[in-house]
């Protein structure tokens, strides 16, 4: 058994940070939910913790939670956009 991170470890961890990151400062009211940079934080640390997830120990359950992260920031971006076309 190997002790060592692989590379796929590495990208689950930056997607994991970068999650937490979205969130921390939606907290602090430096990022907005309905903006784009929010979004695209969430599905690139979504795609990260997927890639770990794919390549390392598959688990459905964070497969799906991870799915369902990227579908909701995508909603959130396509939202956006039409809202913004729409001058709302």
């Amino acid at each position: 058994m190997t002790t060592g991170l692989h590379w796929y470890d590495l990208v689950g961890f930056a997607g994991v940070l970068l999650i937490l990151l979205a969130y921390f400062l939606l907290q602090a009211h430096k990022l907005h939910g309905n903006r784009l940079a929010y979004q695209l934080m969430n599905i690139a640390g979504a795609l990260g913790v997927l890639v770990s997830l794919v390549f390392g120990s598959f688990n459905w359950s964070a497969f799906l939670l991870e799915l369902a992260w990227i579908a909701i920031g995508i909603y959130g971006i396509v939202r956006g956009v039409r809202l913004r076309r729409m001058g709302g």
